[in-house]
């Protein structure tokens, strides 16, 4: 048995003005190829690790051709994309000259991927995958739980297995679960038949974190279908709302055996009990000063602070300056700021040097929304190249790279400033620069909830916040243009879902 395996990833914010390119795949994840790809994601906590660690457990040949990600950010240019597509379809029929026909191909894609001129980049993906497998031949995709589903992709692919966590801590375990499903489709054992669900609602981050309440429940109801007779696997999919899109928004995909009915009726049983229970997945966030107060309140340390709408993970700048000015204004001790970036602000504290003092302007210079630059005279604590090793959950085994970057110290507040847009997943980075996150008062992180895998077993207190940045939580401010229906709570009023 030879199957093919590889992926384009990217989540897309469409209200970026940064474009990706080539040239970001390449530095931000990376950019693999052939078998490099099977030297460098063995065991990762990643989808292509758990297809290389499928490959292990069935015994199959899994033929890697291209696998590349890069951090989000605006759309990716046209040539960029139709280059990775077009080298990516090339080593599939080198593959094929080789060795002869594969048996099937497991993707790996984000489930958000935007590129100039094409709205849906995973349906483009698998359909141009699919032109070439003909119909007979299985594609299994593992997309992220934040995709925005469509009706190509699940005309296109066989079967389509997202994430079950949020943070992402499932990865590898999704990728298996999906080269045990194809072995079977492949032998004949089972033949699959999908149903999308898409549901009008703008999900909040702040109640989409899987080991809790609210989500939890979700995550259970999906569990549990997914032990009923004929069913293969369901999908929850809480949107990517910062991608104007048509398909904008949360989704279900059921996937049956050889039941189309069966997909649609339980598609529609479990959309609708979503639907009647909307309230439960939003809630407006706190404001910067109500969060640092509520904190307070509780006295637990430290207080997290999770300035979602500058979360890098999603694609914004990362240089928001409300969290950073606020903690100065009230002369916080033991308060860091993870991350800003400004590479202006790097360069000057590597010409200073570890304990040189700067005067500078941190951060707000990438767009206007992000809020004003912040003055600061800081002393440069330590200085780093950027390289690290993640220590878990998320990402396990693989290495980052945050850029040149520095900690820069005003009395009791700390900046970590970086050159690269990278969310902090967990401490590993800040550890390389000497700096203990367990013994601060007050993190600010630029991330809406990955970060809770790593620092919610230390966290007093954690708060999501709308501090002003481009990713607002104020969805009737996005302006969407290109999604088809109206959406709950926007035009659809809150008050119009009951309380169950």
């Amino acid at each position: 048995m030879r199957i093919a395996t590889g992926g384009v990833l990217h989540e897309t914010s469409t209200y970026s003005s940064l474009p990706t390119a080539l040239d970001d795949f390449i530095n931000d994840r990376g950019l693999y190829r052939g078998q490099e790809i099977m030297e460098t994601f063995p065991e990762a906590n990643v989808c292509i690790g758990g297809f290389i660690d499928g490959a292990k457990k069935h015994g199959f040949e899994l033929i890697p051709l291209l696998w590349t990600f890069a951090f989000p950010s605006g759309l990716i240019e046209r040539k960029t994309y139709d280059d990775l597509l077009e080298e990516f379809l090339q080593r599939l029929k080198q593959a094929e000259d080789e060795g002869g026909p594969v048996d099937g191909v497991l993707l790996d894609l984000h489930g958000a991927m935007v590129i100039d001129g094409i709205e849906d980049g995973d349906g483009h993906f698998i359909s141009k995958v699919r032109e070439y497998l003909g119909d007979d031949r299985p594609i299994l995709v593992t997309p992220d739980m934040h995709g925005n589903h469509s009706p190509l992709r699940v005309e296109q692919a066989t079967a389509i297995l997202g994430y079950d966590t949020y943070p992402h801590i499932d990865m590898n375990e999704r990728g298996q679960e999906a080269a045990d499903l194809i072995v079977r489709v492949i032998n004949g054992e089972v033949k699959p038949v999908m149903s999308l669900y898409q549901i009008p609602l703008f999900w909040s981050t702040a109640c989409q974190v899987t080991a809790h309440q609210p989500m939890k429940e979700v995550m259970d109801y999906a569990h549990e279908i997914e032990t009923r007779p004929g069913i293969l696997g369901v999908t929850v999919s809480t949107g990517f709302p910062w991608a104007d899109v048509p398909d904008v928004g949360p989704s279900l995909i059921v996937v049956a055996d050889n039941d189309q009915e069966l997909a649609d009726k339980t598609a529609e049983e479990f959309g609708t009990w979503i639907w009647e229970r909307r309230r439960r997945w939003y809630k407006l966030p706190f404001s910067v000063k109500d969060a640092i107060k509520q904190g307070q309140e509780i006295g637990k340390y430290p207080i997290i602070l999770a300035d979602h709408a500058d979360n890098t993970g999603g694609g914004t700048a990362g240089d928001s300056t409300e969290i950073l000015q606020t903690f100065l204004d009230q002369n916080l001790d033991k308060a860091l700021i993870l991350y800003i970036v400004d590479t202006e602000v790097v360069t000057l504290a590597q010409k200073a040097g570890v304990g040189g003092i700067i005067e500078t302007e941190v951060g707000g210079k990438s767009d206007p929304i992000q809020g004003p630059p912040v003055k600061m005279k800081a002393e440069v604590k330590a200085l780093s190249e950027g390289k690290f090793k993640y220590d878990g959950p998320m990402y396990a085994g693989l290495t980052g790279n945050m850029g040149p970057s520095a900690w820069i110290q005003q009395d009791g507040v700390s900046v970590v400033v970086v050159t690269a847009r990278e969310q902090p997943f967990g401490p590993a980075f800040s550890k390389t620069m000497g700096i203990d996150c367990e013994s601060m008062n007050y993190i600010s992180v630029k991330s809406s909830a990955h970060f809770r895998a790593s620092f919610e077993p230390f966290a007093g207190s954690i708060f999501n916040v709308e501090a002003r940045a481009i990713h607002t939580h104020d969805f009737a401010k996005l302006n969407h243009q290109r999604r088809k229906r109206d959406f709950y709570p926007v035009e659809i009023p809150y008050d119009s879902a009951p309380e169950i």
